[in-house]
């Protein structure tokens, strides 16, 4: 059986479409009936999953500290941006239940280990680890510790510094998967390394592997499933003129929607066959050439590059494949020009 790992109902893997995540975040800023808007518009663009990042600050960061830091993304303080952004566990319990009425699957990023438990009262199928908590490996064993399927973003993080992420999940017995990512936003395309992705699925190849994105438009999350991720992971906005930190790196509704039909596509092309069809075979019967008499030739005659020659159609008992292997040999009988050479034409 070919690896996968399942939330809920779906599962995701190689042999199933590839499973978009439209990440929410904290696009929403705050504002529940926003966070409510990019859900409906996530499921009118035929998104299966959204995911919103928990954020309990006194257990994520020390204020004073954080007060000092800014990301690259924004002109104030981390603090302050996951100050507006924080859901109580009350909105994030009545965003899971208006997520999963609408026939998603809800996931979140717990940043804390007030967050990750919060997350597993709520009952969630799985838990998103993002990047930065990678290789946090105690905030890792604590979330692999309720047993549910973890997807983990592994971007900042070499392949050791996996391999270690990689060993706590194997001895707790979770379903997990791998996603690549670069954490700049937004991810200039010669910082996007596509092809590690093919070096994750040789490091681990049990393993299902994906892309989380934050490069501008659906090209790098399309080449992802040529390589074969089987995750896509970005971030989404109703709104592209909204203010927030993550709006620039984010794909709106349509973007959304030409990811999913584009994904689905290539993941359907990307099998590994190569040879004739037999849905092919009107084709064949049109375009290939088979061997004819430009000619007339006469019984005992050789054939040669004055009477044999190829013309289409293939319809003929010898392919154009074969002509080389008939010049030199006699002819059985008396041959008309214009004719498809067959087997008893030939001594």
């Amino acid at each position: 059986m070919s690896k996968y790992i399942q939330i809920g109902n779906r599962k995701i893997g190689p042999d199933y479409p590839p499973f978009v995540i439209a990440e929410i975040g904290i696009n929403h800023n705050g504002s529940i009936a926003k966070a409510k808007r990019m859900i409906r518009d996530a499921k009118r663009a035929g998104a299966e999953c959204v995911k919103f990042q928990g954020h309990v600050l006194e257990d994520e960061m020390l204020e004073r500290e954080a007060r000092k830091t800014i990301p690259a993304n924004s002109k104030v303080s981390i603090w302050e941006v996951m100050e507006r952004s924080a859901l109580s566990e009350a909105q994030e319990r009545e965003l899971k239940r208006y997520t999963e009425k609408l026939g998603l699957i809800f996931l979140s990023t717990p940043f804390s280990r007030a967050a990750a438990n919060q997350l597993n009262r709520m009952g969630v199928k799985a838990f998103k680890i993002g990047s930065g908590e990678c290789n946090n490996y105690p905030l890792v064993e604590h979330v692999a510790r309720f047993g549910k399927p973890m997807i983990v973003s592994t971007g900042m993080n070499d392949i050791s510094s996996i391999r270690k992420t990689v060993a706590i999940l194997r001895k707790h017995k979770v379903p997990f998967a791998l996603l690549h990512c670069t954490n700049m936003y937004p991810t200039p395309w010669n910082r996007i390394y596509l092809q590690a992705i093919t070096k994750l699925r040789k490091a681990f190849p049990d393993i299902v592997i994906g892309l989380s994105n934050h490069s501008e438009g659906p090209w790098a999350a399309l080449g992802a499933v040529a390589l074969g991720a089987s995750i896509l992971e970005r971030h989404f906005t109703s709104d592209r003129s909204w203010r927030g930190e993550d709006i620039p790196v984010s794909m709106d509704p349509a973007e959304l929607k030409m990811i999913l039909r584009g994904a689905r596509a290539i993941w359907e092309s990307r099998g590994d066959h190569k040879g004739p069809l037999k849905e092919e075979k009107p084709t064949i019967d049109f375009a290939f050439a088979s061997v004819v008499t430009i000619a007339p030739i006469k019984a005992g005659e050789k054939f040669s590059m004055k009477n044999l020659w190829v013309k289409r159609p293939g319809t003929g008992e010898m392919r154009a494949e074969k002509f080389r292997s008939i010049l030199g040999r006699r002819a059985r009988k008396d041959i008309p020009k214009d004719i498809q050479l067959r087997w008893n034409h030939v001594m």
